[in-house]
């Protein structure tokens, strides 16, 4: 039943990006398999459009078509073969259909969809990349926080390519070709690591329902780390107002906001954590290991642990050591007025009259 509501809201998502892509006469063949030729033609269609905006990397003959939607006896089998071939040109990230058998991969429930939503956003990111330079021919150069941004990015990617060894890329370079050296370089350290290491924490394929989980999940620790970061922030702020009780914080009061004004403003309580965070968590963040293990106490381990304390004075204070007060004899008034204290008066009582 979830499987059917799922390949059924992906249906939807695929119609709706065909309307949007301005392909309304394809709805009914969504559904339907390689060996639909009206399948074949709306895959051929998105294709040579990825074409023409420059999409494909290989070059072909103005009368070459990238994918041929024939109906002779062979069309369906020229066609899975050019397919495969197209989804390994675009880098296309679903390893099912881009793996040894492509016709056996698109018999299984909803896999066609998957090759339709992929194709039309591959289409929607061309259209866009196409239509960035007619929007700003001249763009110029970033500043303020833009800029900011873009030159902590460059940085980033600099600093990655010197932990991976690789030369430091040249300016003009396209950020495509760098990304894919990343790639090569990366794919062929992994083998040198451990089994296991840099498992990914979510390793099954995502689907329409598992994003929207992934969604609520990223949202939920969202919320989570906005209210640690409030109540770190609470602790910042009752800390630094102890400062101005202080005899000397009076005269030093401005100075004292002039410096941590401007820091506390940055001090945001709301997380910055995105899905882009959730899919890189690995495996090892779902063990937990106890800060005295043996395996822990490797990285923490120092050389002040092994200082010993030598003998300190006794300052006492022990309640069993201190003796109770004696109590000690007071007359009633000193001040020597009326009645001498701690004598008695003796005379005879006066009678009645």
């Amino acid at each position: 039943m979830e499987g059917a509501e799922a390949e059924a809201r992906e249906r939807v998502a695929v119609a709706r990006d065909l309307q949007a892509l301005g392909y309304e006469g394809f709805s009914g063949a969504t559904s339907l398999g390689t060996s639909c030729p009206d399948f074949r033609a709306l895959c051929a269609r998105l294709a040579a459009e990825l074409a023409t905006l420059g999409t494909l990397e290989r070059k072909r003959e103005e009368s070459a078509e990238v994918l041929r939607a024939g109906d002779g006896p062979c069309a369906e089998e020229e066609f899975l073969r050019q397919l495969a071939d197209l989804l390994r040109e675009l880098h296309c990230p679903d390893r099912a259909l881009c793996g040894g058998d492509c016709a056996a991969a698109l018999r299984e429930p909803g896999a066609c969809l998957r090759l339709l939503r992929f194709l039309c956003s591959e289409l929607q990111a061309a259209r866009l990349l196409r239509l960035y330079p007619r929007l700003d021919p001249n763009p110029a150069p970033l500043c303020g926080v833009g800029a900011e941004v873009g030159a902590d990015v460059v940085q980033e990617l600099v600093l990655t390519f010197q932990a991976l060894g690789l030369p430091r890329p040249t300016p003009g370079t396209a950020a495509s070709r760098q990304l894919w050296e990343l790639h090569d370089k990366i794919s062929e350290l992994l083998p040198s690591l451990p089994p296991g290491f840099l498992q990914p924490l979510l390793s099954s394929p995502l689907d329409a329902p598992r994003w929207e989980a992934l969604e609520s999940l990223c949202q939920r620790l969202r919320d989570q780390y906005c209210c640690r970061r409030c109540l770190l922030l609470k602790r910042l702020d009752l800390t630094t107002s102890a400062f101005h009780w202080s005899d000397r914080a009076e005269a030093q009061g401005e100075a004292m906001k002039a410096v941590l004004i401007p820091i506390r403003e940055a001090l945001t309580p709301e997380s910055d954590v995105s899905i882009a965070h959730v899919l890189a968590a690995r495996a090892d963040l779902s063990r937990l290991v106890p800060a005295t293990s043996k395996a822990a106490r490797r990285g923490t381990c120092c050389a002040i642990n092994k200082v010993l304390m030598g003998n300190v004075p006794d300052r006492g204070g022990r309640p069993n050591e201190l003796e109770a007060p004696m109590p000690t004899w007071q007359s009633r008034r000193e001040d020597g007025g009326g009645r001498k204290a701690g004598r008695q008066s003796w005379g005879r009582k006066k009678k009645k009259k």
